[in-house]
């Protein structure tokens, strides 16, 4: 029996470093962060190359121009491209002894991204885990969208959207879900694809056994606009009419390929309010 004792007490966890309190701390700094931000909302698809960023740069000017206080979290650690795609790749956070104040891009939009805190250009390439290194892996990213949430000082803000990482159907929903107190839902994003609509609908049902609300599906490159007629050809079939239906979800916006609004991502100069593009995304934003 003493030899049993002896040996749960080498197994028993003893937090000596205060570990588990520097974490709980870190979490009540969240939970008071956030309390000032009325609405929380994931952009996830499951699927990688939908145009996730997009949307959301795009859904966070719409709610913009309707006089929301609007902020983006960046989540993709790997590949972050908010900051360029609202004017915003050569700025920086500062740190200040109230947190770390996000840059402001068009209309007044907060950003915190990892782009932030990285070389513009640097290459992402794996080093080792114990190297300096801007890849993070599992439990790294989530160590470091907690730092994030506990650490931005978002003050007020309505409309909180965090953009997640491609392929996030696995462990970013849970995470992100656990860390963020009264999390309003998510907004899923596909294209015109059955293969992406396959993945799209596990990350559906997936999401909504996590008790995450689904608040609306996207579907992103929906056809083609015309730039000189400025029709848009859908593509055959209504994949994303008839997963929206079978789910139980409202398909809140079908947005076209547009040379335009690619031009807009790349320069980091947003459409004007006008544009066709930019009235498709103030619906979807008036449904939200």
């Amino acid at each position: 029996m003493s030899d049993l004792r002896t040996l749960l007490d080498k197994l028993t966890f003893h937090d000596d470093a205060g570990v588990q309190k520097q974490l709980v701390d870190q979490l009540l700094k969240v939970k008071t962060r956030l309390a000032r931000v009325r609405r929380k909302i994931l952009v996830l698809s499951g699927k990688g190359g939908v145009g996730k960023s997009a949307v959301t740069t795009q859904l966070a000017l719409a709610l913009a121009r309707m006089g929301k206080r609007v902020g983006i979290l960046d989540a993709d650690l790997n590949g972050p491209c908010v900051p360029r795609m609202l004017g915003l790749g050569d700025q920086r956070l500062t740190f200040t002894l109230d947190g770390a104040q996000p840059p402001s891009g068009p209309l007044g939009i907060r950003v915190a991204s990892m782009a932030f805190l990285l070389d513009r250009g640097e290459p992402i390439r794996w080093k080792g885990p114990m190297d300096l290194t801007p890849v993070w892996l599992g439990m790294m990213e989530a160590s470091v969208i907690r730092e994030f949430l506990s650490d931005i000082a978002w003050g007020e803000l309505d409309v909180l959207l965090f953009d997640l990482p491609p392929g996030a159907a696995a462990d970013k929903p849970p995470t992100i879900a656990n860390l963020i107190p009264e999390l309003e839902g998510a907004v899923v994003v596909s294209i015109p694809s059955e293969v992406a609509l396959e993945v799209v609908k596990k990350s559906v049902v997936y999401a909504r056994d996590l008790g995450i609300r689904i608040l609306g599906l996207v579907e992103n490159m929906s056809g083609t606009r015309c730039p000189h007629c400025g029709d848009t050809v859908h593509p055959p079939g209504n994949g994303a009419a008839r997963l929206a239906e079978e789910l139980g979800i409202p398909l809140c916006a079908r947005i076209p390929l547009d040379p335009d609004l690619a031009r807009s991502l790349d320069r980091g100069i947003p459409l004007p309010e006008e544009h066709a593009v930019s009235q498709l995304f103030m619906g979807f934003a008036r449904k939200l």
